[in-house]
């Protein structure tokens, strides 16, 4: 595979809703599928938002409930599909991105590793232990969520690995849309990698907090290839994935590391 069609599900992610949300993804899922997606990316807890108080009422484990309904939608469309939801592990409760694969089904799991202390996040949820990098059909493949962007170190780690490709569910508002904007090409350069990121819109009806969208795709160049304003949608990019191999051949920065 040398090109990649990525399809960003910006949405309105109703807070504490889930039977709402996921009516919508289903809608949003079958866009993306009809216009020749591969995969199909949406935001950081898509499935209820910051509703962290109830998190443990919403979760399901990786098997089971919605979960397990993300699972069967990627199989019958045959699309891969990304996006963080609310995980029963344990006694624990994780903000956790799956790896929904058409054919192997739940291929993997990345949980949270840095957790937002300003909206409480670290005292409702649970932090994830280890980083996740996957081989997909387009490369390997690394994740994180929303504030793990603000920890490079996340991200080298990934990119030692061999990951080409950085998928990051977000629910990042205003005023940080300048702090998004720059870490994400940083970690693109740095990284000479991939970094497609979904940010969800809309206004949380109880605080009033807004989300500023601007879902995007930088290139290992650290190029915008696609980046959106903050009316919800569902938008769609081709990506050229031998460009990862042309930029690290020209710059050897990764192979030039002496720390």
């Amino acid at each position: 595979m040398t090109t990649l069609n990525v399809a960003l599900a910006q949405i309105n992610v109703r807070k504490g809703e889930p039977r709402i949300n996921w009516t919508h993804v289903q809608d949003v899922i079958a866009q993306a599928t009809a216009r020749g997606a591969n995969m199909v990316v949406l935001p950081e807890l898509w499935d209820a938002g910051m509703a962290y108080d109830r998190g443990r009422e919403i979760a399901s484990n990786l098997s089971g409930g919605l979960f397990a309904q993300v699972a069967a939608l990627a199989r019958q469309n045959n699309i891969f599909i990304f996006g963080s939801m609310y995980e029963k592990r344990g006694v624990g409760v994780y903000n956790t991105c799956a790896v929904f694969s058409p054919r192997a089904g739940v291929a993997g799991a990345y949980r949270k590793l840095h957790l937002f202390p300003l909206s409480n996040e670290d005292k409702w949820l649970n932090a994830g232990e280890s980083p996740l990098a996957v081989d997909l059909p387009w490369g390997r493949t690394g994740f994180g969520i929303c504030y793990d962007l603000r920890f490079p170190e996340l991200f080298r780690r990934y990119a030692e690995d061999g990951a080409q490709v950085i998928i990051l569910p977000a629910s990042w508002p205003h005023p940080r849309l300048e702090h998004y904007r720059t870490l994400l090409r940083a970690r693109a350069i740095e990284n000479q990698c991939y970094m497609i990121a979904v940010n969800r819109t809309g206004t949380d009806a109880d605080d009033g907090t807004q989300y500023f969208g601007h879902s995007c795709v930088i290139d290992p160049w650290g190029e915008t290839a696609l980046e959106v304003g903050e009316q919800e949608g569902l938008y769609t990019v081709t990506i050229d994935l031998d460009m990862i191999a042309e930029v690290r051949r020209k710059i050897p920065a990764l192979q030039g590391r002496i720390l």
